[in-house]
């Protein structure tokens, strides 16, 4: 046995190819059962498809880059749920394409933002974010209020995602750019913000 423990580690091409075939066995041991749980791969109960303006938002959440400091996971421990809220699971980012989980931090997570403030103050916010928060080191986004909304791509968008399992009715769909009328990117990014881990109640 101990000869057999030296060829292997002696032998560079062995032990990789060694290597390589343990981390994919213990990958898919782990990962493939989760394709196959409703927990990870239903929707929680009232978890609905954005709306069109929430899409808008997201999709300038995106643009903007949001995402490099303000992570969307609550993970399951003492001080992020007392902080943030109940911890994140699966179910509510089934019609996430792309997920924001987010590995930074800069900002406070968002995941449970949605309800915590009104309108006005996401907007003072995202202004000037010193107005509200005189300790922040957030930019203003001002733009965004000036910003009209550009209609043209929002039923392609939606297609697709109904393609990818979201369940978008052709009405939503012929509906989406009446939405999207004099409304702008500011209007869009504060409804995104304020859909935010609704479907599962905050923790207070």
């Amino acid at each position: 046995m101990a000869g057999g423990h030296d060829k292997i580690e002696t032998n560079v091409g062995l032990l990789v190819i060694l290597v390589i075939i343990v981390i994919s066995v213990g990958g898919l041991v782990e990962i493939l059962p989760l394709f196959f749980q409703k927990s990870t791969t239903e929707p929680v109960a009232g978890l609905k498809p954005y709306s069109a303006l929430a899409l808008e938002g997201r999709d300038i959440y995106v643009r903007e880059g949001c995402y490099v400091c303000h992570s969307q996971m609550i993970r399951p421990f003492r001080a992020e749920t007392e902080r943030y809220g109940h911890y994140s699971v699966a179910g509510e980012f089934v019609y996430d394409r792309p997920f924001q989980w987010g590995s930074k931090r800069t900002g406070p997570d968002l995941a449970r933002v949605g309800g915590r403030y009104s309108d006005d103050w996401q907007r003072a916010h995202l202004i000037n974010a010193r107005d509200v928060v005189p300790e922040s080191i957030m930019p203003g986004y001002p733009w965004l209020a000036r910003n009209a909304l550009d209609p043209s791509l929002i039923q392609r968008k939606l297609r697709v995602l109904r393609h990818l399992g979201a369940p978008y009715s052709d009405d939503d769909i012929a509906n989406a750019p009446k939405e999207l009328e004099g409304k702008t990117e500011m209007d869009a990014m504060v409804t995104y913000l304020q859909g935010l881990g609704t479907a599962i109640k905050t923790r207070r």
